[in-house]
C-alpha cells in the first residue's frame, strides 16, 4: 500500500509539475481567488464562461486550470467575509459571522492569516484522503452495471433536492425540467429526433455552455442590475500581522483538523458540497467547545473551521465524479459535461485509461495550494482595491465574454439566444426562489440516465424488477425513496437548511 501511495504520488507530480500544467494550475488558482473576492459572480459562472477557451488545449490542463478555480474560489471568498461582511462566495457565509467581528476588533490580519492557513492545510490533507480514497472505490464501482448506476444517479438527484435551500417541491421540478431538457435532440437509439422542431441547432441537443452561462452568468448580471443594491464600504483597517501568534495556533489548529475531515467526507455526499461543509464544521465546534458563547463575538475557531470545512469540500467533491462519473454538485456537472466534450468519460476505468489525468489533477491540488497560500497574503492590499470596482463597469465586461465565449464554441448565433433566454429564465428563477442548481445536474446527468435505463431493461428484457433483485440498485432505491417520503412524515419535516446551490 505504501509503495503504491508513493508510486502515485510520484506520478502526480511528474504530471502537474510540467510547465504548461503549472501555468494553467497557476491561472486557474488566480481566476478563483479574484471571483471569490468580488461578491456576485461565484464559481459556477466563472466556469461557464471559461469553459470553451479549454477546448483548444488537453483534457488535464483544461480540468487542472478548472478545478483551481473551484478550489480557488474558496480561497478568496473569506476576504470579502472578513472585510467587508459580505460573503465572496456562498460557502464562506459563515466566516461572515466571526471574521467581521474580528476585524471590528483590529484583527483582520490574523482572521485572514488563520483562513489562508487552514485552508491550505485542510486543502493538503483533503488531497491526501483523495489519494487514498479513490483506487479502491473505483475498484469497487467496476462491479457497477448500468442498474446500480441509474439508481446512483438518481440518488444523488434526490439528496440535491431534498438538502436544498427552498422549497424540495420546487428543487423536484427543476430536476425533472433538467431531464426533459436533457431528452431534445436525436435519440441515439432509434435515431428520431426529439423536441427539436427541425432546428438544426437542436439536432444535436441543447449546448451544456449556452445553458450555463445563461443560468448562472447572465442571470446574475440581470438580478444585479434589477436589484440595484448599494455595496458597503470596505471596513477599513490595518492589515498588519497576517501571521496568527501562538494562542491563535493554539486555538486553531485542532478546528482546522477537524473541519478538514468534516468538510472532505461530507464534499463527497451528493449534494454536499462545500456550503453545508462549512454549516456543518461551525455548528460541531460551537457545540464541542467549551466555550461556545464566543462564536458569533470574533472567536478564531469560527474563521479557522470553516473554511478549512469548504476547502476541503471542494476537493473531495472530485471522488464521485473522477471514480464513479457522478457528480456531486453543479460544479462537478459542470466539469463533467467538459470531460464528455473532450471525449473522457470519468468512471471507474478512468485511472486506468487516462492515469495521467486523474493523478495529474490531484497532483495539482497539492501544488495549487500551496500556490494559493503565496497568493492570498501578500496579494491582501489588491483584492481589497478589486473590491471597490463599481459594478456598472463590472458587469458588462462579464455580458461581453458571455457573448464571445458563447459564439465563439462553434460560430452559431441561434446558441447566443439560447443562452439569452436561459439567462431571462434564470433570473425569473433566480427572483421566485427556484434553484439553478438541480436544473443543471438534472440536465447533464439525464443522457447518462436514459443509457443506463435503457441498457438495465434490456438485460431484464422489460422487466423493472431488476432494480430490486440487484441488492445494491435496491440500497440506492431505498435510500432515495426515503428521502422523497421523509418531508411527509411528521419527524423529519424540519428538513437541514442550508444553500446547496453555488449561485447567488
Amino acid at each position: 500500500m505504501t509503495v503504491e501511495f508513493f508510486s502515485h504520488l510520484h506520478m502526480a507530480f511528474a504530471v502537474a509539475a510540467q510547465p504548461v500544467n503549472l501555468f494553467y494550475c497557476f491561472i486557474g488558482v488566480l481566476i478563483g481567488t479574484l471571483i471569490g473576492v468580488l461578491p456576485g459572480i461565484g464559481p459556477v459562472a466563472t466556469i461557464s464562461l471559461l469553459l470553451p477557451s479549454t477546448f483548444q488545449i488537453t483534457p488535464v490542463s483544461a480540468l487542472i486550470m478548472l478545478a483551481g478555480i473551484f478550489y480557488g474560489a474558496m480561497y478568496g471568498g473569506s476576504t470579502t467575509s472578513i472585510l467587508v461582511n459580505i460573503p465572496g462566495e456562498a460557502a464562506s457565509v459563515v466566516t461572515c459571522l466571526d471574521g467581521y467581528q474580528m476585524a471590528r476588533r483590529g484583527r483582520a490580519g490574523p482572521a485572514l492569516g488563520i483562513s489562508a492557513f487552514g485552508s491550505f492545510i485542510a486543502g493538503t490533507l483533503a488531497t491526501v484522503f483523495i489519494m487514498l480514497i479513490a483506487p479502491p472505490l473505483a475498484n469497487i464501482a467496476l462491479r457497477f452495471g448500468p442498474p446500480e448506476y441509474f439508481t446512483l444517479m438518481f440518488l444523488g438527484l434526490t439528496v440535491l433536492t431534498y438538502l436544498a435551500s427552498g422549497s424540495m417541491i420546487r428543487a423536484l421540478m427543476m430536476a425533472c425540467v433538467g431531464i426533459i431538457l436533457g431528452t431534445i435532440g436525436t435519440d441515439t437509439i432509434s435515431g428520431l429526433e426529439r423536441f427539436t422542431y427541425r432546428s438544426y441547432t437542436l439536432m444535436d441537443g441543447l449546448g451544456l455552455v449556452p445553458v450555463i452561462m445563461g443560468l448562472f452568468g447572465i442571470s446574475e448580471v440581470l438580478l444585479n442590475i434589477d436589484e440595484q443594491s448599494n455595496r458597503r464600504d470596505v471596513y477599513e483597517t490595518k492589515l498588519s500581522n497576517l501571521l496568527p501568534n501562538r494562542e491563535d495556533w493554539r486555538l486553531a489548529i485542532f478546528p482546522i483538523l477537524r473541519g478538514g475531515i468534516v468538510g472532505f467526507f461530507l464534499g463527497i455526499l451528493p449534494g454536499g458540497g462545500a456550503v453545508i461543509a462549512s454549516f456543518g464544521a461551525y455548528a460541531m465546534e460551537k457545540k464541542i467547545s467549551k466555550h461556545p458563547e464566543k462564536f458569533g463575538q470574533g472567536a478564531i475557531e469560527g474563521v479557522a473551521s470553516p473554511e478549512a470545512a469548504n476547502n476541503a469540500a471542494s476537493q473531495g467533491a472530485f471522488i464521485p465524479l473522477l471514480t464513479l462519473g457522478i457528480p456531486a454538485n453543479v460544479v462537478m456537472a459542470i466539469l463533467l459535461g467538459a470531460l464528455l466534450i473532450h471525449g473522457i468519460k470519468p468512471g471507474p476505468l478512468l485511472m486506468k485509461q487516462h492515469a495521467d489525468l486523474f493523478w495529474g489533477v490531484v497532483g495539482s491540488m497539492y501544488l495549487g495550494n500551496a500556490m494559493l497560500l503565496v497568493l492570498n497574503l501578500p496579494l491582501i492590499g489588491i483584492w481589497v482595491k478589486i473590491l471597490k470596482i463599481p459594478y456598472p463597469i463590472l458587469f458588462p465586461l462579464i455580458i461581453l465574454f458571455c457573448l464571445i465565449g458563447c459564439y465563439s464554441l462553434s460560430n452559431n448565433i441561434y446558441e447566443i439566444l439560447i443562452m439569452v433566454l436561459f439567462g431571462v429564465v434564470g433570473f425569473l428563477m433566480k427572483k421566485f426562489a427556484y434553484e439553478g442548481a438541480p436544473l443543471i445536474l438534472a440536465f447533464v446527468l439525464s443522457p447518462l440516465m436514459e443509457n443506463a435505463l435503457r441498457q438495465s431493461l434490456i438485460m431484464s428484457h422489460g422487466s423493472f424488477s431488476i432494480f430490486f433483485t440487484r441488492p445494491i440498485a435496491l440500497v440506492f432505491f431505498i435510500v432515495a425513496l426515503f428521502l422523497l417520503v421523509s418531508p411527509l412524515i411528521p419527524v423529519f419535516k424540519k428538513r437541514p437548511k442550508g444553500e446547496i446551490s453555488i449561485d447567488r
